[in-house]
């Protein structure tokens, strides 16, 4: 392939955009930072759209699964399940009677009130949940390996501040 037709690097496509947001008055600082996230999260979900598709799971089964694994053992009702993948609520019944017929989820009358069903993770669930992580960890710490653990623990802490400033930015 000649070097007109090759496709820029990362490293490349990270820099143009820098000195392009740069160039239209953003402070290169910022535009450094910003742009890495963002091309960092890129990068990433396109490898975990791939990794979802060959664990034949979509990015919204995976969203409920990754949810009710971090709810512990407290299981969830479809409507919370709603709100936080940001679906519809018909659209999550939809999702999760595909998930139940995958034995991926099992959904049960509310002990404490039979008006309700909660949801919770099957073994199949934890699984599958398990794999996925197992997975990802390995592109994940591929992703990490040119830093020592001090500076993955640096960069993890510097990211946590950026992080609590969101939430300081959503309530101001």
């Amino acid at each position: 392939m000649s070097a007109a037709k090759r496709k820029p690097s990362a490293q490349q496509q990270y820099q143009d955009a820098v000195a392009a947001y740069v160039a239209a008055g953003g402070e290169e600082s910022v535009q450094r930072v910003i742009t890495a996230v963002f091309s960092l999260t890129r990068k990433l979900d396109q490898w975990y759209n791939r990794q979802l598709a060959d664990l034949d799971i979509s990015h919204g089964e995976w969203s409920v699964l990754a949810h009710l694994a971090t709810a512990g053992d407290q299981p969830v009702t479809p409507s919370k399940l709603a709100d936080v993948t940001n679906v519809a609520a018909s659209s999550m019944t939809h999702r999760l009677d595909r998930m139940a017929e995958r034995a991926l989820v099992r959904r049960a009358p509310d002990p404490g009130n039979r008006t309700r069903v909660l949801v919770e993770l099957t073994d199949k669930g934890w699984e599958l949940f398990e794999a996925a992580v197992r997975e990802a960890n390995v592109v994940e710490s591929d992703t990490l390996a040119g830093l020592t653990t001090k500076e993955r623990g640096d960069l993890a802490a510097l990211l946590e501040v950026v992080i609590s400033g969101l939430d300081d930015l959503e309530t101001a």
